[in-house]
């Protein structure tokens, strides 16, 4: 845009004035402070709003503090107009207010002409606006008019007090930019106003630390606050979080004492003084000694007498006995300077006694102690023997003797008639534990005797009577099943499954069952649980796996190996095709009756792999090979009840797997079947697939 010859020269007169404004600002301090006295003086100590005004070429500023003596915590604002009526015009492009980094600018108080506008910028000492080239025009012939940016502050903890705190302000336009420094007004913050309450003293007593505790509000965390009894400085403390000061005051005169708390004030908060508190001061408690008088030995078992006696006679109170650490009986008073408990010592040992004083107005003492040598007398006792009425050859049994009361130490002899069984058992907490396994049937008596122990008598038990049979011999013959699927992929979870019945077809519960991969043990053995044991494996290679399961056995059983079944494990990919596996079960059968179990597996393609028939959790025998997508197996319920099957297809290469809804074959006790219709698993409504 091409500009007149008279506008031109104004705007390079403009932008020289503005050039020099930045070095005014440094060289004219001096001047300026002197001329803002005269203006600031009248404002600082009402706490009032201030302004100062000045002329920087055509263009005047009017900067204005709300509040030029604000406190801690108070909101403030300061605004700067801009007024020009020369010509040219101004354009005004941006205002950035500088502040002391101890105030911080309250978020969305930024105006312009009293409409809030965000910011474009922030820092620790500035906020700054900025408007499009042609938002905020000033001066004739471009409808130009004044205009007011306002930022708010609010000051903090950290600003210094009683200190002119200077600001700035600084914009740039379409004539040039200007830097205002310490145009004022200057912003003084005023020290806190505290006040200063002390905590009321009760139970001072010479000789004794009481807490005198002062509460300063307007204080700052570890300012000092001082004690005085009287015109006397007892001590001081610091200020915690909450703003309490405490001190340890420990009174030497006994009378009514003048106390006070004081808070000096520091360069951030005026001091000020609680009131004078007046508190009595108790005399000091009496002396006091205590002796403990205790027989030198006693039985266990047999009471004694603990006597103490406290000095001055006149005392007041009650002494606690002690036995070591621990306290004998309650609290006993103190009549005629003198305490006695009557104590029945439980154990054996040297026992120190003492005895402790405690009374009110007096000095609370303790005796030394006193050692009684306590002992056991010579107890009788009852052994007790404890035998299995029945036991078997060759197995272990459990015999135990208990003895009481419970003696120190000595040993029990367990025997079989006149047949001493083993060799002595030592007694430990009053009772002694045999193993062992009878040779021979019949019946066998079992005594326990005694052998006796410093202060325990020996006794002997009345006879248990146990009877010996041999052992009934049952089959040991297993037979496991393992049933996994033909198919699987890799990197996905596959169920291993096995089956553990005797020889007579009854479910084993114990012993476990070790899967393997060729000849890799695929994790640890896994419990057998009701026949059942299921090992979730993935797969992590493709290929021929050959997998068996191998059954521990155990005690009454022997251990048996499944036929190794092999798994073909392919690669997963998202081209694999979806199945849907239906089930088909008759409704009702009679149990030991044989029922057909019938699988279908569909795709959009043909399907191979294997199904896996299940009742509840537990497979249906080994899993079936499809043959022209349908998988059948026969199968005898030998329990009545409802039934819950299902048939899992393993899926295959380029296929996924499937699992069928549930179907429930309700099983009878009789030989008849109940009457229904078997179709609860057909094909009907199985989805369609695309080739």
């Amino acid at each position: 845009m091409t500009k007149t010859t008279t506008w031109h020269e104004e705007r390079e007169m403009g932008m020289s004035s503005r050039t020099k404004r930045r070095l005014v600002a440094a060289a004219g301090v001096a001047a300026l402070s002197a001329g803002l006295t005269v203006v600031l003086g009248a404002g600082t100590a009402g706490a009032a709003s201030d302004s100062v005004t000045w002329n920087d070429g055509s263009t005047k500023f009017t900067r204005t503090v709300s509040n030029t003596t604000p406190n801690e915590g108070d909101v403030i604002t300061v605004s700067t107009k801009f007024e020009r009526t020369a010509i040219p015009g101004e354009y005004i492009y941006a205002v950035k207010d500088l502040h002391p980094t101890c105030l911080t600018y309250v978020d969305g108080s930024a105006k312009v002409n009293g409409s809030v506008r965000g910011l474009e910028s922030q820092g620790a000492d500035f906020a700054r606006v900025q408007g499009s080239s042609v938002e905020w025009p000033v001066g004739a012939l471009i409808n130009g008019k004044p205009h007011t940016f306002e930022f708010s502050y609010r000051v903090g903890a950290d600003c210094a007090r009683g200190v002119a705190l200077t600001s700035a302000m600084h914009y740039s336009g379409s004539l040039g930019s200007g830097e205002y420094n310490n145009k004022g007004p200057s912003i003084t913050v005023a020290k806190n106003t505290t006040t200063t309450a002390l905590a009321a003293v009760p139970g001072a007593q010479v000789g004794k630390s009481v807490t005198l505790s002062a509460t300063v509000t307007g204080g700052a965390e570890g300012n000092p606050v001082d004690f005085y009894d009287g015109p006397a400085k007892v001590g001081s403390g610091q200020l915690n979080a909450s703003g309490v000061a405490t001190f340890a005051w420990s009174p030497s005169t006994a009378g009514v004492r003048s106390v006070q708390a004081k808070f000096a004030g520091t360069p951030f908060a005026n001091g000020s003084e609680s009131g004078v508190q007046s508190v009595s001061v108790a005399e000091a408690d009496v002396p006091t000694t205590t002796t403990a008088t205790v027989p030198p030995s006693a039985l266990t078992g047999t009471a004694v007498n603990l006597t103490a006696k406290v000095e001055p006679g006149i005392a007041s109170g009650t002494v606690q006995f002690k036995d070591g650490d621990t306290n004998i009986g309650a609290p006993v008073p103190v009549t005629a300077g003198t305490a006695q408990v009557s104590h029945t010592f439980a154990s054996a040992g040297t026992h120190p006694i003492t005895a402790a004083f405690t009374g009110v107005g007096f000095v609370s003492s303790a005796s030394e102690p006193q050692l009684v040598s306590v002992t056991d007398p010579d107890l009788k006792t009852t052994t007790t023997v404890t035998a299995p009425s029945a036991a078997q050859t060759g197995a272990a049994a459990t015999l135990s003797a208990s003895v009481s009361p419970k003696p120190t130490g000595g040993t029990v002899q367990f025997k079989d008639g006149a047949t001493a069984i083993g060799g002595p058992i030592a007694v430990v907490d009053g009772a002694a534990t045999l193993d062992h396994a009878f040779t021979s049937v019949g019946s066998h008596r079992i005594t326990a005797t005694y052998s006796g122990a410093a202060g325990f008598e020996p006794s002997t038990s009345p006879p248990q009577s146990v009877s010996v049979t041999d052992p009934v011999v049952s089959p040991r013959g297993t037979v496991t099943l393992l049933s996994v699927p033909g198919e699987a992929k890799s990197g996905v979870v596959t169920d291993l499954w096995a089956t553990v019945r005797t020889s007579a077809g009854v479910a084993v519960d114990g012993g476990t069952v070790q899967f393997r991969d060729g000849g890799a043990d695929l994790g640890a053995p896994i419990a057998v649980t009701d026949g059942v044991v299921r090992l979730p494996h993935t797969f992590s290679g493709v290929g021929a796996h050959a997998i068996s399961a191998v059954f521990s056995g155990v005690s009454s059983l022997d251990g048996s190996t499944a036929v190794t079944r092999m798994v073909n494990v392919t690669a997963p990919a998202p081209t694999d095709a979806d199945t849907a596996t239906a089930l088909t079960v008759p409704a009702g059968a009679a149990s030991g009756s044989t029922v057909r179990l019938w699988a279908s597996v569909v795709s959009s393609g043909p399907v191979d792999g294997t199904v896996q028939f299940f009742d509840g959790d537990t497979p249906i025998g080994e899993a079936v090979e499809l043959v022209d997508g349908v998988a059948t197996r026969d199968h005898a319920f030998t329990t009545s009840g409802a039934h819950r099957i299902t048939a899992v297809y393993s899926g295959a290469a380029g296929l996924k797997g499937s699992s069928s809804d549930v179907r429930v074959v309700e099983i009878t006790s009789t030989e008849t079947a109940p009457g229904g219709t078997t179709g609860t698993g057909s094909l009907a409504g199985l989805p369609s697939f695309g080739s």
